[in-house]
């Protein structure tokens, strides 16, 4: 699994193997620009948002947010890659830290109108992504939304054929979302499949399971 140090290395040129990915239509990235733009698309719905970006990497979504007019605060873990984002978005809030351990304490005042998280939560096991969504769903205001667009799936059979389909390139490392699996905990979430492998699930505040 790739740590900071790997996060940081890959950060000058991040940008350039994702759109090659998208641009092939190939695993892992496949429908990445079009998941960006659908979250832009909601987020900015409303005017003046206040967002939260849960490894916002080099800002490619933050930033648009940013210069749309949302309020953004967000958290990565790494450093090179909160330097990048820092340049983009002079005033934004920004803080280093693993999501791993949970969110940063000084993010967690609320209320956010969204929280999104795009291609960062595949790091986490499906426990640690499950609390990690509970926790953020109190952090809402009335109407908000948590909304995860990354590797994902509707069903663990589409993960399969996706797996077999991207042979050695698959990565064994990462835990992708299977929206039947989540919406066991989640009812009220719903899934937008964008590529064959990747998908934008919403999830409204309040709506976890009992």
């Amino acid at each position: 699994m790739l740590g900071e140090r790997d996060f940081d290395d890959w950060a000058d040129r991040y940008d350039q193997s994702v759109a090659a990915s998208d641009a092939a239509g190939a695993y892992p990235f496949a429908g990445y620009e079009r998941v960006m733009d659908s979250i832009f698309s909601r987020v900015t719905a409303r005017r003046g948002a206040r967002v939260l970006d849960l490894g916002f990497g080099t800002a490619m979504l933050a930033s648009r947010l940013y210069d749309a007019g949302c309020e953004v605060s967000g958290q990565d873990f790494s450093t090179r890659m909160v330097g990048i984002a820092r340049e983009k978005m002079p005033r934004a809030r920004l803080v280093r830290g693993d999501l791993a351990d949970g969110l940063a304490p000084e993010l967690a005042d609320g209320p956010y109108d969204a929280v999104v998280a795009t291609y960062s939560l595949h790091h986490l096991d499906d426990a640690r992504k499950f609390a990690l969504i509970r926790a953020l769903l109190g952090l809402l205001s009335e109407d908000g939304v948590v909304l995860v667009g990354d590797v994902a799936f509707r069903t663990r059979a589409e993960l399969e054929s996706c797996r077999a389909a991207a042979g050695d390139a698959w990565d064994e490392d990462e835990i992708y979302f299977v929206f039947d699996e989540l919406s066991r905990e989640f009812p009220a979430a719903t899934f937008e499949r964008v590529s064959p492998c990747a998908g934008i699930i919403a999830i409204p505040r309040g709506q976890a399971r009992a």
